[in-house]
């Protein structure tokens, strides 16, 4: 079956929380900080009635990833521009117990299918921490280039961090 992706559902809320408290520490580092309500059922919920209002507006498509039927994660593009820009950002988390085994390479390729030949964006931005590497490199397998640095971009860990951005543009017809 592998790794698939998939629009995130109201009741993906208890195996999400599971897998954000799972991988609380783990995932401290990249994120930014959260309170303790975040890692609830009722704070996940909160957030995913938030970016399935934000879909159905056209800013988000919010998906989770799946590893044989089993939630891994979440992939997210995120503040989706019409008009002549046709641009989105893209986020996504893997919890540990999958990380490193191409889970998020697979789950970024599938993404980009979908942000190019569904809704037909134009370019897809991904920022990573400088010392992410390995989302650098999940990002540079799938054909995203790198295009600059941005000082103190987001407030991650509890502290404003730079970012490295790559970019990836929809492929063009020959």
């Amino acid at each position: 079956m592998g790794t698939t992706i998939r629009l995130v559902r109201l009741d993906d809320v208890p195996a999400l929380t599971e897998l954000l408290r799972a991988n609380r520490e783990f995932l401290a580092p990249w994120e930014p900080l959260r309170g303790d309500d975040y890692f609830t059922v009722e704070g996940q919920e909160a957030v995913i009635r938030t970016v399935l209002s934000q879909h159905e507006q056209g800013f988000t498509l919010p998906y989770v990833i799946l590893d044989s039927g089993r939630l891994v994660g979440r992939i997210t593009l995120n503040e989706i521009v019409r008009g002549p820009f046709q641009s989105c950002r893209l986020g996504y988390l893997v919890g540990s117990a999958d990380n490193g085994r191409g889970v998020a390479t697979a789950a970024v390729r599938a993404m980009a299918g979908v942000a190019f030949a569904e809704l037909g964006l134009h370019r897809i931005e991904a920022g990573t921490l400088r010392h992410n590497l390995a989302s650098q490199r999940v990002l540079e397998r799938n054909g995203f280039t790198r295009f600059g640095v941005a000082p103190k971009y987001l407030k991650i860990a509890g502290e404003w961090q730079d970012h490295v951005l790559h970019q990836l543009l929809t492929p063009v017809p020959d």
